[in-house]
């Protein structure tokens, strides 16, 4: 179309490049008058000390696990909005969105400069800023490592092609600093260095060509080639594979959470091509039908086979599928973290490899330029405006973190985790009984849920009923021994019933596992010597 009107290629991508970053921001930026929610916000920003100090702060970001993740430059990138926001929450989601403006500005910029094509490139980065899917990662406060890791992602791969159109050392010193900070940024990008692999077949094709003594060696030394970034992705992996060895509520079965991944594996790119239902939490599933199982593991070895088949004649294809396959395994669930079976946040990255199929993939099986240029293009300018409308309407259940989980029990059945999210968010307003209800609830569904019990035990002291308070964190601890905020809420009960030994009993386990509110508040007046 632009074509036909005689315009340039530098004029084109100006086009692209401006359209991106309007619309993106257009949809995005009703919610920098939105505030924090009460899902991790307040561990990541409102409640967390160490991000308002000075040295010390830094310090703690680069020494501390804090929250299961070791990501000191995501806590230094909330250190720096403090200093400049303060307690203003619309400043932080400007900061994420700008750090996606900015992605999707280094996706279009990668693929163009690898592929030479800038409306295939423009969907590919045009699906990844504008899909709903998208909006959990950009609105949620506490996401900020998603938007800061994929940032330097990007950077590191558009830094790798800057290399491999020269490489010299000093360009490859460039790549491996890029991977450090995304890796400081959140560990989930560990699989660069595999998809670097996927890019040097499709499209730079540097398994194709080489030098004569290297011919015969190319993926040996393309392997070679990357050794310290996958010894830093080992590193990470490890990290982030022992701070996560506790989970954060109960311990899944593994066969359970195996089940789980392999439905949540098909799930993604159905939801990526029907975003439907989207919410904040997808509760763990611990029944799922066995022909569900069986039917995601032949779906996964169909798709897998077919693009196997055809990689030499459809390399897009065989590279958008992998690249899908391979940056969705480490957030897959296999190693659990939380009580989540699903997460929009999860396809971030992976949705990419999606979008590579279809802006490659279905050109060539239509294979005629005229219907390409005639229903394609305005197709797929149709598709980014619907999903921009999807995303638009999706940040609007962010406004407070009431309506988030009221959405969330709008679209799912059975889940323990919006209940009592909404129920702390109820509490949070002085709706004391209305959220004790959504403990019950949540309880109900989920009675091995310790988080469910312990808060509704502080809603309970908070009405003056200390046994029932204490009931409920008898219950929280024996459900999860190391709950530490459990201890330190029971002991703040015993001392409320004056039964100061068992209050400082409690208060020192709570201490000793890093939580001592209430053992520096009695010890202060005279208690726990």
């Amino acid at each position: 179309m632009l074509k036909k009107i005689k315009v340039d290629q530098k004029t084109q991508k100006i086009i692209v490049y401006t359209i991106l970053l309007i619309v993106t921001l257009a949809v995005y930026w009703q919610v920098t008058q939105y505030g924090f929610v009460n899902l991790d916000d307040d561990d990541y920003v409102r409640k967390n000390r160490f991000i308002r100090m000075g040295m010390e702060g830094i310090r703690w970001a680069f020494f501390s696990s804090y929250a299961q993740f070791w990501h000191p430059l995501t806590w230094l990138s909330l250190m720096f909005d403090y200093r400049l926001y303060g307690p203003n929450a619309g400043g932080y989601h400007l900061t994420n969105i700008i750090f996606h403006i900015s992605s999707a500005l280094l996706l279009f910029w990668l693929f163009h400069r690898m592929t030479g094509s800038i409306w295939k490139s423009a969907f590919v980065a045009g699906f990844f800023a504008l899909h709903p899917l998208r909006v959990e990662s950009v609105v949620w406060i506490s996401e900020r490592k998603d938007v800061l890791s994929v940032f330097f992602w990007m950077l590191t791969l558009c830094l790798y092609v800057y290399y491999t159109e020269k490489p010299v050392m000093k360009r490859y010193i460039l790549v491996l600093c890029s991977y450090i900070l995304a890796l400081m940024s959140k560990p989930m990008v560990v699989t660069l260095p595999v998809i670097l692999i996927l890019l040097d077949y499709w499209p730079l094709r540097r398994l194709q060509t080489g030098s004569a003594s290297r011919k015969d060696n190319l993926l040996l030394w393309q392997l070679k080639e990357k050794i310290p970034l996958f010894v830093l992705s080992a590193v990470i992996s490890l990290i982030t594979i022992r701070n996560q060895y506790g989970p954060s509520g109960e311990s899944f079965p593994l066969i359970s959470r195996i089940s789980n991944a392999l439905i949540s594996f098909i799930t993604y790119p159905v939801t990526l091509l029907w975003p439907y239902e989207l919410t904040i939490s997808y509760p763990f599933r611990f029944q799922i039908p066995l022909w569900q199982v069986g039917g995601a593991i032949v779906l996964i070895l169909m798709i897998s086979a077919i693009v196997l088949v055809m990689f030499k004649r459809f390399p897009y294809l065989f590279v958008g599928w992998f690249w899908y396959v391979i940056t969705i395994l480490p957030v897959i669930g296999i190693i659990q973290n939380g009580d989540y079976g699903m997460a929009d946040r999860y396809t971030y990255l992976p949705s990419i490899g999606i979008s590579i199929m279809l802006a490659w993939g279905i050109p060539s099986v239509l294979a005629n330029q005229e219907i390409n240029k005639r229903i394609l293009f305005p197709a797929g300018i149709m598709l980014l405006v619907i999903l921009a409308f999807l995303s638009w309407k999706q940040c609007g259940y962010w406004k407070s973190s009431i309506e988030l989980f009221n959405h969330a029990l709008s679209m799912t059945k059975n889940n323990f985790l919006a209940h009592n999210d909404l129920g702390l968010a109820l509490y949070e307003k002085g709706k004391t009984e209305d959220a004790i209800r959504h403990y019950d609830q949540a309880i109900l569904i989920a009675p091995r849920y310790a988080y469910a019990y312990n808060n509704r035990g502080v809603a309970y002291a908070k009405l003056g009923q200390q046994q029932e308070a204490l009931n409920d964190f008898d219950a929280a601890i024996r459900l999860k021994p190391d709950y530490a905020m459990a201890y330190n809420n029971r002991a703040f009960a015993y001392f409320l019933q004056r039964d100061d030994k068992r209050g400082c009993d409690d208060a020192r386990k709570a201490c000793s596992m890093g939580v001592c509110v209430t053992f520096n508040k009695y010890q202060s007046k005279g208690f726990c010597r």
